[in-house]
């Protein structure tokens, strides 16, 4: 039996970066090729960075002119804010960046997971390891940070699971129920998708706000492919930017822990490949 349907996919070439909106993917091991295929090094602090640390990174966009493939990291095209267009890998690249963040970083694609001292953290912003979580996770001295026992540990020691730039997992679904609750609690903030960077957007036909949680350590089949839903997302600083026509507004962050715990969305793996096409349904294999 169905219990939902894809409505939108997205593919983001760099990580922190608006991504693109895809009609079809295939999902492999590592979730759809290409995405999250390059980030920024902080050249400063060290370490790969996205936007808890440089959130003009959120103004640019990339794409892809052709497909990239399964492994690797294929050539994006990046569009800056002041509407010029460099390949990622241009030599000019790392200086247009360095002074749109006004800090020197470095682009890079996807390296070897032995190379642990490229996906080692970097030095905190703030000296304070508390103060850092807040700043990084956009809390309020009276809020409570993120519960992130059940993340793999390693991210403690790195800025990602070695040999890729995801967050965490490779995948991360979202509800358009989530959203429409959220955005029907509080009409003058926007819950824009683009602020939650999902890689799909679902649609439940259910009267519940997040019908997603119940997914948590179950197996879905989505299009041809069959993914293993993990945790829960804990949201960070980055929904509150602004970017775009959508205006910085820290109440984001307000209403999803008052009325989400913080959270917002499943993140998950791949446990059999497959293509996945707008429209396909979504349905529980165990």
């Amino acid at each position: 039996m169905s219990i939902g349907q894809v409505k939108q996919i997205f593919r983001h070439p760099v990580k922190s970066m608006l991504g693109e909106s895809l009609e079809q993917a295939r999902l492999e091991a590592r979730g759809i090729p290409g995405d999250r295929a390059w980030a920024v090094r902080d050249e400063d602090r060290g370490g790969i960075r996205g936007a808890k640390r440089f959130p003009q990174l959120m103004t640019c966009a990339a794409r892809y002119l052709t497909d990239p493939p399964v492994e690797g990291s294929a050539t994006a095209r990046v569009t800056l804010p002041d509407g010029r267009e460099l390949d990622i890998n241009h030599p000019d690249m790392p200086a247009a960046l360095s002074s749109l963040i006004d800090s020197p970083v470095t682009v890079w694609p996807l390296m070897p997971a032995d190379m642990l001292d490229h996906y080692r953290r970097g030095a905190p912003v703030l000296p304070d390891q508390e103060a850092e979580f807040r700043r990084m996770f956009a809390r309020t001295p009276e809020e409570p940070l993120p519960e992130l026992s059940a993340f793999p540990p390693e991210l403690f020691e790195f800025e990602s699971p070695l040999g890729t730039y995801f967050d965490a997992f490779p995948l991360l679904l979202m509800t358009s129920n989530g959203l429409r609750h959220l955005a029907g609690l509080m009409p003058g903030q926007r819950f824009d998708v683009r602020r939650f960077r999902p890689n799909f957007l679902i649609d439940v036909p259910v009267d519940e706000p997040f019908p997603e949680r119940a997914w948590a350590g179950r197996t879905l089949q989505i299009g041809s492919a069959e993914i293993e839903v993990t945790i829960e997302c804990p949201r960070c600083v980055m929904t509150t930017h602004g970017f775009g026509d959508l205006p910085r507004d820290p109440g984001i962050m307000r209403t999803l822990v008052r009325e989400a715990g913080g959270n917002l969305g499943m993140y998950a793996r791949v446990s059999k490949p497959g293509t996945v096409t707008i429209g396909d349904s979504l349905t529980l294999v165990d």
